[in-house]
């Protein structure tokens, strides 16, 4: 498998999409509200779909189930680091240090190897978003480092999780559905409890329109992720998806008023050069 350009373009558009659902969740007036209520919401579209195509075969839903279960500590992790964090600081460092650990643990669960060129991408583009998160800021927000170091975790587990039942399943959509219409509920139905549906309702109903953008933009791009992974190296295409920092960093500049600095500048060089050596591999 080789990452095509048409399989590069999707990874891209899917970055963006990424980028754009967590900049709506940083500018938002309850992060952790916010993230239940998107994921919620994505969670009612993907039913009917996943209804309509049915289910995967047997042997993709451990991987699903397991998902589910990992994508639980993943929101609660996410809507930590942008509660406490910039999301100019939290976003590179959730999404920086998770491409590394996707490639070794592909190397290990899916027997992956690697060019030089492609490891010289994936070691690039982690360098580039991490630097763009490691600032003095980060000394005066440790929580948001905290949640933000325990979110690239998860999602390096998720990731490899994932991609070893997108494969097993034979049918990428199938798969995405099914998980899209799990995945969202847990963490939803946990954030209703503590916060009571006093609360929860009338946030659900200021915020929906909001909700379904997030939602579909946050399906969008995962969907997008899993099925370039069943056409190219699942390390290239984890790494290859954290150019979604550059479009966060744009995000925030733009719209959330945050400092665009020389930091990010060298960081932002960092990960295009990246990004040429894992097409190059």
């Amino acid at each position: 498998m080789t990452l095509t350009w048409m399989v590069a373009a999707a990874v891209l558009l899917g970055a963006l999409l990424h980028a754009s659902w967590n900049a709506v969740i940083k500018a938002s007036p309850d992060q952790e509200l916010d993230t239940a209520v998107m994921h919620g919401t994505g969670a009612l579209i993907a039913l009917p779909a996943a209804l309509a195509v049915g289910g995967p075969p047997a042997e993709a839903w451990p991987y699903i189930l397991a998902s589910v279960a990992i994508h639980v500590g993943y929101f609660i992790t996410l809507a930590g680091a942008l509660r406490h964090g910039d999301l100019g600081l939290a976003y590179p460092l959730m999404r920086g240090t998770a491409p590394l650990l996707v490639a070794l643990a592909a190397s290990l669960a899916l027997g992956e190897t690697l060019s030089s060129w492609a490891w010289a991408g994936v070691l690039g583009v982690c360098a580039g978003v991490t630097a763009m998160g490691l600032s003095r800021e980060a000394l005066a927000q440790p929580k948001a480092v905290g949640f933000a170091l325990a979110n690239a975790a998860i999602i390096a587990l998720y990731t490899v999780v994932d991609a070893l039942g997108v494969r097993a399943s034979g049918n990428p959509l199938q798969y995405v559905l099914a998980l899209f219409a799990l995945s969202g509920w847990p963490f939803a139905l946990l954030v209703l409890a503590r916060r009571g549906r006093s609360v929860a309702w009338p946030y659900a109903r200021a915020r929906w329109p909001f909700a379904m953008g997030g939602a579909l933009a946050s399906k969008g791009s995962y969907g997008l992720a899993l099925w370039a992974m069943t056409q190219a190296p699942v390390a290239t295409v984890a790494a290859l998806r954290e150019t979604s920092v550059l479009f966060a960093v744009l995000l925030g500049t733009w719209f959330l008023k945050e400092a665009f600095n020389l930091r990010r500048a060298v960081g932002t060089a960092v990960i295009v050069a990246g990004v040429l050596a894992l097409r190059m591999g």
